[in-house]
């Protein structure tokens, strides 16, 4: 019972934090250091938490994903489009190439953090993922995210992107493999300042997400199914799946809604507050 009240929290921590940008992966190491938490079955958790938070975001951009995945199967299929002067047929077309375009972006912008998780994710492991890094990055990256709010006055919307800005936003979410950035947060910030709108740039960033989220939770779920965590801890996984989606999917609209009438200066308050505080509760 105890672990499945454990799971619920760090579910709820999960969902609230992996989408607002205010950092999943920090949030999680310096829970589970100020609660002394420590698990004898790290993996039971991962898969947990990695799964409900794919479920929320595939769930909220489903619509996306399935216009984004019938273009990318008609372009390669050879089927872009039969001419016609049927106006409607020609909007189908147009809006066929518009999400196959879309597509294209969020495959190249997954192409900086693959590389990266490849090669550096043990060093980020082993090295880095502490407290003390992590309530840092949260006050660093604070300034961050209130440059791009000042510098970005984008007009630009998602399908205008070219895929020079895929890649530099990608590049941006490969740095928030380092805890206390925040995925989210610094994607957007790439996306201000590259021009997007902020609808576009929200939008985009958790498009961009979905494969890199995505990717943990299938990578986390295959060593869980080979050392036999499924079995013996489907209680704990079903708690914080669950948690971690509910909390996510709501996560997710909050953001779309706030991003497109108010600031992020209330995110940037808290991350300097909370990130002062753990830092000064961990060093001294």
């Amino acid at each position: 019972m105890e672990d499945i009240l454990r799971a619920i929290v760090l579910g709820i921590i999960q969902g609230l934090t992996e989408f607002l940008p205010i950092s999943s992966s920090g949030h999680l190491i310096i829970a589970r250091e100020l609660f002394g938490w420590e698990f004898t079955d790290e993996l039971t958790f991962d898969v947990a938490l990695h799964l409900g938070t794919t479920a929320a975001v595939l769930i909220y951009f489903a619509r996306d994903w399935l216009n984004m995945a019938r273009s990318g199967l008609a372009w390669m299929a050879g089927h872009r489009g039969v001419r016609s002067d049927d106006p409607a047929t020609a909007d189908n077309r147009i809006g066929r190439a518009a999400d196959a375009h879309v597509l294209g972006l969020v495959i190249a912008g997954s192409i900086p953090i693959a590389i990266a998780g490849f090669l550096l994710q043990d060093w980020i492991e082993d090295e880095v993922r502490s407290p003390i890094v992590a309530s840092i990055m949260l006050i660093v990256f604070a300034f961050v995210l209130l440059a791009a709010e000042r510098i970005g006055r984008g007009t630009r919307s998602m399908h205008e992107a070219k895929t020079s800005d895929a890649l530099a936003i990608g590049s941006a979410q490969a740095i928030a493999l380092i805890p206390g950035i925040s995925r989210s947060g610094i994607t957007i910030s790439a996306a201000l300042v590259r021009g997007l709108d902020r609808t576009s740039a929200a939008r985009f960033s958790f498009l961009l997400s979905t494969p890199a989220i995505g990717g943990a939770a299938l990578l986390t779920l295959g060593e869980a199914i080979s050392d036999g965590v499924l079995d013996d801890n489907l209680d704990i996984i079903i708690a914080g799946f669950v948690t971690s989606a509910v909390i996510g999917w709501l996560s997710i609209a909050i953001l779309m809604k706030i991003i497109q009438t108010h600031s992020f200066l209330p995110f940037i308050i808290y991350r300097i507050a909370a990130g002062t505080f753990f830092l000064l509760y961990f060093t001294l």
